[in-house]
């Protein structure tokens, strides 16, 4: 596959070791992975890893396509891609370690994940363990999720915990366990594993999360809630009565949400 790219005279290369040369590399990357991003298709529901975002007028947008305010940057898809590839890295690690984790379940093949509400609601977990190391104290089966933080954000898990550092994990976690019980039973009656790396340092952190069926309750909730306001094409509050507020100044849909208001 080859692409074409139309570059301007002064981001041409100037010499094989020049700095110019790294911005035209850069732009042609960054354009590649926009390109392929654009080609592949829209979910077509609520995703279980974003429903603990606060705002519900967020969630709208995503699942009604809406287009967002700005493209997503080559160096953004590149972070979401890192971290696949550290997800990869950590679950051989584990499995180096002497735990077993299955991503596809063995008698149908198919990705470990769930569908609700008609297909509406979905997830897709990254494994579930099936063993854990001798003289582990760990029941099995669990849930384990993964996640790569840079390093503010990794400190803060560590200080404070999934539940507190990290509310929209949290949200994740329970709604796998709730939802996926049928599927792998016991595993809402075990702790969930959460792994995380810092990107910045490698290290990693774990912890055992147990479920939380209120916080599932309240997510799945919240979910149907969205889904019924979007089919009654009823537009649902903002998060905040200040265009300035810490999350509507990093939403996607900022300017869409607050163009005309007063």
């Amino acid at each position: 596959m080859s692409f074409a790219l139309g570059l301007t005279d002064d981001l041409k290369p100037t010499g094989p070791s020049g700095l110019r040369d790294s911005d035209v590399l850069n732009r042609l990357l960054d354009w590649a992975l926009q390109q392929e991003r654009a080609q592949e298709p829209e979910r077509s529901y609520l995703g279980a890893s974003r429903l603990g975002i606060a705002c519900s007028r967020a969630l709208q947008y995503e699942y009604t396509h809406t287009p967002r305010d700005t493209v997503c940057s080559g160096k953004t898809l590149r972070i979401f891609e890192i971290g696949h590839c550290l997800e990869k890295s950590i679950r051989l690690w584990l499995q180096k370690a002497g735990f077993e984790i299955e991503t596809h379940h063995p008698g149908t093949g198919e990705v470990y994940g769930f569908s609700a509400a008609g297909g509406q609601l979905q997830g897709h977990v990254d494994g579930i363990i099936k063993k854990v190391p001798e003289g582990l104290d760990a029941p099995v089966p669990a849930l384990w999720e993964c996640k790569s933080l840079n390093a503010k954000s990794f400190k803060q898990l560590v200080e404070k915990g999934v539940r507190n550092a990290k509310p929209v994990y949290a949200v994740q976690i329970a709604l796998y366990q709730a939802y996926m019980e049928e599927k792998v039973p016991g595993l809402c009656k075990n702790p969930a594993l959460l792994t995380a790396i810092n990107k910045d340092t490698a290290e990693l952190y774990h912890e055992w999360v147990p479920f939380e069926a209120a916080l599932a309750q309240a997510a799945s909730d919240k979910a149907v809630h969205i889904l019924r306001a979007t089919k009654a094409k009823e537009t649902l509050p903002r998060l905040s009565h200040d265009p300035d507020h810490f999350e509507c100044r990093f939403c996607d849909w900022q300017t869409t949400c607050w163009k005309g208001a007063l």
